[in-house]
């Protein structure tokens, strides 16, 4: 209950237990009032207990469904847990990071976040990175010998080390003690600030106005007036908004979970839901990353032998060798294999590092004792150490972009023979990673979402274009040596990252680089990586998304984290973020819809006609509302068929539409109940007449025709009020998207409630008697013909603020690839529709760009 509407119900239960009968001077706020009801009156103990129910009924669901869906997602979390090489007794073995204990010794390599503080063991110095400790922006070199902390990341280098310090002991573990109470304020909560704020500046302007016409032209009594401002603030204020919205949050990212997408960071849902450029990996994201190694070419005096025993050599053979090494060495027959371990010893091994981009062996030759060094890695590089660098560079190069235009990776070799003061230049291996069979249809289910996909890729840019054109994707590619450029032939480099459609040969930085310019041209951007040199990326990206097997650097940097292999995942985490953010935003109207509806109803009544109306009845309307509105976070939506994000000027300029609207309707239905004969003609019910003098002394209350009218206001906007939930909650007519059984299955049971107490109900403390089945039918059918229209206002407001009619379907392209990518049915729980649509506007004020030029949708947020 720690939110500004929570406190402003509270302070609604202070005033109507502390402040209802006022000071004794104020009983009767003027010598002329007619009656002063509040002489001898009880503090309001009905109100005051109803809204401490609604408060504790609010917070109890919120804190269940919250801890039942975290309890889901932690388990699926555990999942993610990386597991380390621990030499225990003498043997490897593997072990999860939660069980590892002092005195273990464990190999920490390059993307391994070390899992607690450790000694360096023999080997070589590693750069590691301790900026989430330290705030050190670049990495720092450890020796042998030297302390290593729990939470940095290896950046460089692969080593043994022996760990002294776990959990809450570790250096990372005392610092975070310290905070461990803090807590963070997401875009989610502004987002509630914003709406709160607009509920809470109306319901006190309506407060200003019954005030002074209450007591200045009417001189009411000070508890009558102060019932009506109970009214107002009980009726207006949004109390389960964020309850349901957090509860809809942490439900969704529970359904999220078992789609084997699990959110790190609760707000990256509404980024998702709003994401319009995703920038993705190539290897192991829109390729199977089983590679294979075909036929090398060598140089002379080299064979094909030669080459792939060089590699061999030059690869990891123990531990947890990555994916390259792994193919290598599974490239070679056992026989093969056993021969080159019983010949040659590995004294020492340089691992794979961005920058260096290649690895490195010292090898000794037990049967001649000869000593020389292989390496291996991207060919440039390769070729680059050779002493005839010149010479070869040319037809090497005629060979690797043969490879590339094949698709096919190339993996250059060199050998030295003296300690690496010269290297010969062995040739080339060629590794096969084919896409992933639904890569291609999932890309296309990506772009009917408009959604845009750029191919990052640290291979050539022959072989992005080629996977790019197996994939159906843009050949529009660059290297990424443009990017410390200002101006590509007169174009500036910012309009050249826009229209991109894929970049090659990349370092971390220009990954980062990319991702950032696109978010200052005003995208949400996503992207996806593995490795730790992806890490910058997802750091800086809107959305960070780490594939299934991404190195503990690369989890820790993403907001969403996927278990499943491949790019149809994400694409499965789109259209359920897009629902998770739809029901949101649908409620968001809803609440903001029912508060004008509420307050501009009784407030024009009380001012206009003297009408009275109890608070507790109010309270009932609220509770009843709220057990309906929990369902929300479960319902039946369509996903927006394009990137998504909260629009408020739309929803608060709906709001007020359909709010005004429906407050007709009930000022219109008393209008010709008090002043006319028209039901009492046309339907034959009891005349009834709306004495101003009403409610009189609260502790004397007779049934009159006062407090029946009473009762068909209350039953009429209780009808109404719910009704709405089913025009706010699709983007089209009310009938094209059934709602869930639970929201059906709340209404029905909530409104024979509210029915029964209308017909049934004589409640003296509250100023209500019976209406009877006549007036409660009569009530039903205004109801009914005034809400059945109520879409056509909606659908022209969209037309108008979003440039769209709201009964435009999917792309027609879309149910094809949607259905070959992810099956036949939607998060939404139904099939999609087809047919055109048109393109959203973007931004949560409803334009496309900040005030101020900066181009970043006002539903986002910048990570630092």
């Amino acid at each position: 209950m720690w939110n500004p509407l929570s406190w402003v119900m509270e302070a609604a239960a202070l005033v109507a237990i502390l402040l209802s009968n006022g000071p004794e001077p104020w009983l009767c706020a003027t010598p002329g009032a007619s009656t002063c009801y509040s002489e001898n009156a009880a503090p309001d103990w009905p109100d005051f207990i109803g809204i401490i129910c609604l408060l504790l009924i609010n917070s109890s669901i919120g804190y269940y469904e919250e801890e039942q869906a975290g309890a889901a997602v932690d388990a699926l979390m555990d999942q993610l847990l990386r597991e380390y090489k621990v030499l225990r007794n003498g043997e490897w073995t593997t072990c999860p990071s939660r069980e590892l204990v002092p005195g273990d010794i464990i190999i920490i390599k390059l993307g391994d976040i070390i899992p607690a503080d450790c000694k360096l063991l023999h080997g070589e110095p590693m750069k590691i990175d301790q900026a989430a400790l330290t705030g050190e922006s670049l990495p720092v070199t450890r020796h042998p010998g030297q302390d290593v902390f729990s939470g940095s990341t290896v950046k460089q280098g692969e080593i043994e080390a022996i760990i002294h310090s776990t959990g809450v002991n570790t250096f990372f573990g005392k610092a975070a003690n310290l905070v461990a109470t803090t807590e963070g304020h997401g875009h989610l909560q502004q987002i509630l600030t914003l709406i709160g704020l607009f509920c809470m500046s109306y319901i006190g302007i309506w407060i200003i106005i019954l005030c002074s016409v209450q007591y200045g032209l009417y001189h009411w009594d000070y508890r009558r007036g102060i019932d009506m401002v109970l009214v107002v603030l009980i009726g207006g204020i949004p109390i389960a908004m964020p309850t349901v919205l957090s509860v809809t949050m942490a439900i969704g990212v529970h359904e999220l979970a078992q789609e084997q997408a699990v959110v790190t960071r609760i707000t990256a849902v509404e980024e998702l839901a709003g994401m319009d450029i995703l920038c993705s990996d190539k290897t192991g994201t829109l390729t199977l990353n089983q590679l294979t190694v075909k036929e090398p070419t060598t140089v002379e005096p080299y064979k094909p032998s030669d080459a792939l025993l060089a590699a061999a050599l030059a690869a990891r053979r123990h531990g947890d060798p990555d994916a390259i090494d792994r193919c290598i060495m599974e490239s070679m027959t056992e026989e093969q294999r056993k021969e080159m371990n019983d010949r040659y010893e590995v004294t020492k091994f340089v691992p794979f590092d961005p920058s260096s981009k290649r690895t490195e062996a010292h090898i000794t030759d037990r049967t001649t004792g000869a000593k020389f060094l292989c390496s291996k890695g991207a060919p440039q590089i390769i070729i680059g150490l050779a002493h005839n660098a010149d010479e070869i560079r040319d037809p090497q190069n005629l060979v690797i972009a043969d490879y590339a235009s094949r698709g096919l990776r190339a993996i250059g070799v060199a050998r030295s023979d003296d300690e690496g003061k010269t290297w010969n230049y062995i040739g080339l291996l060629s590794l096969s990673d084919p896409p992933r069979p639904d890569t291609k249809a999932t890309i296309q289910a990506a772009v009917a979402l408009g959604i845009r996909i750029i191919m990052i890729t640290g291979d050539q840019i022959a072989i992005g274009r080629e996977t790019a054109r197996e994939l159906g994707m843009g050949l529009n590619f660059h290297a990424a040596h443009v990017l410390k450029q200002q101006f590509i032939d007169g174009v500036p480099i910012s309009q050249v990252i826009e229209e991109s459609q894929g970049w090659g040969e990349v370092m971390p930085e220009d990954k980062y680089k990319v991702v950032q310019a696109l978010r200052e041209n005003g995208h949400l951007v996503g992207m996806t990586g593995d490795g730790v040199n992806d890490a910058p990326a997802l750091k800086a990206a809107d959305v960070g998304i780490a594939v299934a097997g991404a190195t503990d650097a690369a989890r820790g940097a993403a907001d969403m984290v996927l278990l499943s292999e491949g790019l149809s995942v994400i694409i499965k985490a789109i259209l359920g973020s897009r629902c998770i953010f739809q029901r949101m935003r649908n409620y968001a109207t809803y609440a903001c819809a029912t508060t004008i509806r509420i307050v501009t109803t009784f407030g024009i009544l009380a001012t206009v006609w003297e009408f009275s109306y109890p608070p507790f009845l109010v309270l009932i309307i609220a509770i009843l509302n709220d057990g309906t509105i929990m369902t929300v976070s479960t319902d039946r939506v369509q996903p927006s068929p394009r990137p998504d994000s909260w629009r408020l000027r739309t929803i608060f300029i709906t709001a007020f539409v359909l709010g005004y609207y429906l407050a007709v309707s009930s000022i219109v239905y008393f209008y010709l109940i008090v002043h006319t004969t028209w039901f009492q003609d046309t339907f034959g019910v009891e005349g009834l007449h709306y004495n101003t003098s009403y409610p009189g002394n609260y502790a004397n209350a007779k049934p009159t025709q006062s407090t029946m009218i009473v009762g068909i206001i209350y039953l009429q906007v209780s009808i109404t009020g719910q009704m709405v939930i089913f025009n706010t909650r699709t983007r089209s007519w009310f009938w094209t998207t059934r709602p869930s059984y639970f929201l059906m299955g709340a209404f029905v049971i909530a409104q024979i409630v509210a029915t029964m107490i209308a017909v049934y109900a004589y409640w003296p403390f509250t100023q209500l008697s019976p209406i009877g089945w006549g007036w409660a039918a009569v009530t039903w059918v205004w109801s009914l013909v005034w809400w059945f229209p109520l879409d056509i206002p909606k659908i022209i407001l969209r037309k108008t603020l979003e440039g769209e009619w709201a009964f435009m379907q999917w792309p027609s392209s879309f149910e094809g690839t949607f259905g070959n990518a992810m099956g036949k049915r939607g998060w939404g729980g139904h099939k999609p529709r087809t047919g055109s649509q048109g393109r959203e506007r973007r931004g949560s004020m409803g334009s496309s760009q900040r005030p101020g030029g900066s181009g970043r949708p006002m539903g986002s947020r910048r990570k630092n």
